[in-house]
């Protein structure tokens, strides 16, 4: 080797060495031993890295570059280790934090304006008057309705740090004047409860959206009320529940069991088993529970509905359910993006792996997989699921079969019904002409409507869709040549869709709760869970 080279690697070895150090050195790496080997292939990744950087015939973007090294090294993983960016870790953990600041108000969009469809009660945008039906058309002074400004450029505009103040343009139906708002960002709530009432006399319904980090005192609260208004059993319903943190989900958890009862355990190469068993505070140990369950039921709503299963607390109702059984580990880097890396398995207490096989760096396959469980019939015929002897278990009091292999597999199978929703309905939806036609009536009659039904049993027991609005709906999908292929997919249709109407119109004039109360007396899990809490 001549002297010229041999300084050359030097210099090139210390500015490698540099870089490794300033890197690892930052909290989440601190742990990790860094080889000063040449030949190890962490120095061979940084030796690529600086070559294509400082030699490559073009400019590059080095951010850029190793990001995808990143991205590329984590899809030869496992389907669930991931990298996200400062921006996408903030977008991802906003659902999960409870939080994010901004004007606090449900909307949609009509056509390209923002029609406010709830302001968040107590929010700040509820503080200074801002009502259900405004349109809000133009934010500090730059109009958003009539330029084709895009959704998410909006909620942009109207999120922001905490006390800062937004300057908002107001059209509101009866008021001739456009009116101004002044608005101070403040925290707005995510709830991860979508609904809780009472189904039946005694029978209580709550539906977790996902576990985040105020899942477990809004449970409490949910439970609390219920109980309040005579709930003896409970309905959980983790329907297209797709996860997130398994704190929230130990905790849920815990308040069925009795004191000791495994919840779950975790274990790894790296990781030794850890496990989660309940204190013994629970506020429902008694009682009869039914879980609902499909096949987007996901990762920390598989926890709880294994520990429930698994501990003979109560029954598993639905579809098997997706099968996400791999624990990530975030390691936050320095610029705050974050790599979420699988670093253990989850277990259900009799010992069942929750995690669906897969292959490693095959991940095409992985996300067909609800599209392969329609087409094998499993979706709609029972029958269809087989289980080698090897994934039978017991459930620990009872000692009744359930089955690994991934997923959890319900204790009473629910078919999905794929004639309920007709082609003709899925068309008019996918297009959006359902929601806009909805929006556009109960913007058109919100004074009349919240004056006649003012008791939401009344409204759930008497209101029947106008026909104009189905007219309506079916006039504008013909329009854009979406047709009934015949007059029976047309008059299977209208059931369905008259249904969803009316929940919509509920959810406009109350809230997610009441949109779920009428749409379940028609979900065919629903009527068997009552079923089953109604045995003896």
């Amino acid at each position: 080797m001549s002297r010229k080279t041999a300084l050359k690697k030097t210099f090139m070895n210390k500015v490698i060495l540099t870089a490794l150090v300033s890197l690892f050195t930052v909290g989440s790496f601190a742990q990790f031993r860094i080889s000063h080997n040449d030949d190890s292939p962490l120095r061979k990744l940084q030796y690529a890295e600086v070559a294509i950087t400082n030699l490559y015939v073009d400019s590059v973007d080095e951010k850029k570059l190793v990001e995808d090294a990143i991205r590329g090294m984590l899809n030869k993983l496992d389907p669930h280790s991931s990298y996200s960016t400062p921006k996408e870790v903030k977008e991802l953990n906003e659902p999960l934090n409870g939080n994010f600041e901004g004007i606090g108000v449900q909307f949609n969009m009509i056509e390209d304006t923002l029609l406010v469809i709830q302001p968040v009660t107590n929010g700040p945008s509820e503080k200074v008057g801002i009502l259900a039906g405004d349109r809000i058309v133009s934010v500090n002074d730059t109009a958003i309705a009539g330029v084709k400004m895009s959704k998410e450029e909006i909620m942009k505009r109207l999120r922001g740090p905490k006390g800062t103040k937004v300057h908002l343009g107001i059209v509101r139906q009866g008021i001739k004047d456009r009116l101004k708002f002044m608005v101070v960002r403040d925290k707005i709530p995510v709830k991860s409860i979508d609904a809780t009432y009472m189904i039946r006399p005694t029978v209580g319904y709550i539906r977790i959206g996902n576990f985040g980090a105020t899942t477990y005192s809004e449970f409490l609260e949910s439970l609390e009320k219920l109980r309040k208004e005579g709930m003896e059993s409970l309905i959980l319903d983790l329907q297209e529940n797709g996860g997130g943190y398994l704190k929230a989900a130990v905790d849920v958890a815990n308040e069925f069991l009795q004191k000791g009862d495994l919840i779950v355990y975790t274990e790894g190469r790296k990781t030794p088993r850890t496990e989660y068993t309940a204190d013994g505070s629970g506020a429902f140990q008694k009682g009869k529970v039914v879980v609902l369950v499909d096949g987007y039921t996901a990762s920390a709503a598989e926890i709880v509905t294994g520990a429930i299963q698994d501990q003979d607390r109560g029954l598993v109702v639905g579809r098997r359910t997706f099968g996400k059984g791999l624990v990530q580990r975030p390691i936050d880097m320095p610029d705050g993006s974050m790599i979420r890396l699988t670093i253990a398995h989850y277990f259900t207490p009799s010992g069942r792996c929750i995690q669906k096989p897969y292959k490693k760096g095959e991940n095409k396959d992985y996300a067909m997989d609800m599209m392969n469980r329609l087409k094998s019939g499993e979706l709609t015929n029972a029958d269809s699921i087989h289980f080698a002897d090897s994934l039978k278990y017991e459930t620990l009091r009872q000692h009744r079969m359930v089955y690994g292999g991934g997923g959890i597999m319900p204790d009473e199978f629910v078919p999905l019904d794929t004639t309920l929703y007709t082609k003709f309905h899925r068309e008019l939806a996918a297009k959006s002409i359902v929601i806009q036609h909805n929006l556009r009536f109960v913007d058109n009659h919100r004074k009349e409507l919240t004056a006649r039904w003012t008791d939401f049993a009344d409204f759930k027991q008497n209101f029947e869709v106008p026909q104009s609005l189905i007219d309506g709906i079916i006039a504008e999908g013909e329009k854009q040549s979406i047709k009934p292929k015949d007059e029976a997919e047309l008059q299977k249709t209208i059931p369905y869709l008259s249904l969803q109407l009316k929940a919509l119109i509920a959810r406009d004039i109350w809230d997610m709760s009441e949109y779920f109360s009428v749409f379940n007396e028609s979900s065919e899990m629903v009527k068997k869970a009552l079923e089953i809490l109604q045995r003896p």
